[in-house]
């Protein structure tokens, strides 16, 4: 049985510690202190975890007043593993921060920084596991305006510029969605997600209604990222410290989707898969050719990136339509495909990203140009950065084609070919950007070479950086040969929101 406040607790933990941070000062006591509530959330998410295999679903409500009167944190299967993807990605890049703050963030910001991150975590954390829709918009802030911040602690200037143009749409996009909510309150008169879902299909007919669900997909997709909403994406990813570049790519666009597969298919999807743009194109079509455009424009644009941090900012893009398109499919095996890649992408991007930012803890560059050689100068990393990338790919034995795979199989059931197509060519761009990168770290000759073509001297990252960063990076072919903790939970999380028999 899952313990009675631990879901409260899964919150409350990181929210109070954050202005502690403030309190102690030293850089040191905060990164220990971060490191001590992140791997303290990673184990309550663990425990909620182990409690929804073995008694199912669990609800808690604040103040024990029951819903729709109060406020319900809902933890079932998928929450459980966004909960347990969101608390192992910032342990693992709160062990890795400390030497990428020092590096790239002002000394007189460090407890900020340390203070803003678990004050994202907690966003994060509420929005996977409150049932409530106007309290997901709480968490929804607290979370955003935590990570415009981090993005601006850079010390390159372009990072304001970055978290400027992050906090105009992402406030855009936060005002859509509370726009939707309150539109469906006025036909419901309920916030609660469960309560909403049973009293939208009598009034699915309605203007209102029918506006509420346009506001949110929009505000939604903002969120998300998802083309042709994604212009915030690129520069934020770019220009944020290293450290919180690799904690947003691995936690924020995939939270923001699991809500949007909560809301449209747990919610919503009852009471308007027959009523929302009826005509020649239903919604499903129209999330389709998103998904499709995000997966080709955003693989094109990366391959003419010259800045690597960039290149995989875009890549995300794509892979965003990736997860998307598993919604579209609205097929129990295409749910779980959309499932899986978004825990397997985090795998893959925190990898990624972790391993740019050894290169620029060393180089002071990401530019594709600066890495010359860098493959023979920190071996380790260029070798960890190289799985990350053959998962990114899609190349069998890692994460990505686990979920690459099952869309395929879920398009080609429902006869969309196209789709299959626009997957196959996302790997083989893939080859092409990721190649970029691997051609210039492994064949090019290096500028702090000896004229006999032997690096002046190593340079490989601190250990702190490079444990997390393999974690990760062997994760992908972990969860690539052994599906039973993807996959397999993806398809058992997909069959119980959509109503299936698991």
């Amino acid at each position: 049985m899952i313990p009675t406040h631990l879901p409260i607790l899964q919150v409350v933990v990181p929210l109070m510690a954050a202005p502690v941070c403030i309190l102690l000062r030293r850089p040191g006591l905060c990164w220990a202190w971060a490191l001590l509530i992140a791997l303290t959330t990673l184990t309550m998410a663990v425990g909620l975890l182990a409690g929804v295999l073995t008694h199912g679903p669990s609800a808690y409500h604040l103040g024990d007043w029951s819903p729709p009167w109060g406020i319900e944190l809902h933890v079932d299967l998928l929450s459980a593993l966004v909960l347990v993807l969101v608390t192992a990605t910032a342990s693992l890049v709160i062990v890795y921060a400390r030497a990428s703050f020092a590096a790239e963030i002002d000394p007189g910001h460090h407890t900020l920084a340390y203070c803003l991150f678990l004050l994202c975590l907690t966003g994060l954390l509420g929005m996977a596991i409150t049932g409530d829709a106007f309290n997901l918009f709480v968490f929804l802030e607290i979370s955003s305006l935590s990570s415009y911040a981090l993005v601006a602690l850079g010390r390159d200037r372009r990072a304001l510029y970055a978290a400027y143009h992050y906090l105009i749409l992402g406030t855009v996009g936060a005002t859509f969605y509370v726009i939707g909510i309150g539109f469906l309150y006025m036909m419901t008169g309920t916030l609660n997600m469960n309560d909403l879902a049973q009293r939208l299909p009598a009034v699915a007919h309605s203007r209102t209604a029918v506006a509420g669900v346009v506001f949110l997909g929009v505000g939604l997709s903002l969120k998300l990222a998802l083309f042709p909403l994604h212009k915030w994406l690129p520069a934020a990813y770019s220009y944020a410290p290293s450290a919180v570049g690799a904690f947003l790519a691995a936690t924020s666009t995939k939270v923001a989707f699991y809500v949007m597969v909560r809301l449209f298919l747990g919610v919503l999807a009852p009471a308007f898969s027959a009523n929302l743009l009826p005509g020649p194109v239903s919604a499903r079509e129209m999330v389709m050719v998103l998904a499709l455009a995000a997966i080709l424009s955003g693989s094109f644009s990366a391959i003419f990136q010259s800045d690597a941090k960039r290149l995989l900012a875009y890549s995300s893009v794509s892979q965003i339509g990736v997860m998307v398109l598993g919604l579209s499919l609205f097929s129990l095996d295409g749910v779980a495909g959309g499932l899986v890649h978004m825990l397997n992408h985090a795998l893959i991007k925190a990898s990624l990203f972790m391993a740019l930012g050894c290169v620029f803890l060393r180089i002071g560059s990401v530019e594709i140009a600066d890495m010359a050689g860098i493959g023979r100068r920190m071996p380790w990393t260029m070798a960890a950065f190289v799985i990350g990338g053959l998962s990114l790919i899609g190349i069998p034995g890692t994460a990505g084609f686990i979920s690459k795979w099952q869309l395929a199989q879920s398009a080609i059931a429902e006869g969309w070919w196209l789709a299959v197509a626009a997957l196959i060519a996302s790997s083989l761009l893939a080859v092409v950007y990721v190649g970029k990168v691997i051609e210039a770290a492994y064949f090019r000759p290096s500028p702090a070479e000896s004229p006999s073509g032997a690096p002046s001297a190593p340079q490989e990252a601190p250990a702190m950086m490079l444990a997390p960063l393999w974690i990760a990076a062997l994760a992908n072919i972990g969860f690539g040969l052994n599906t039973t903790w993807t996959l397999g939970l993806a398809k058992r999380a997909a069959s119980a929101l959509m109503g299936l028999p698991s």
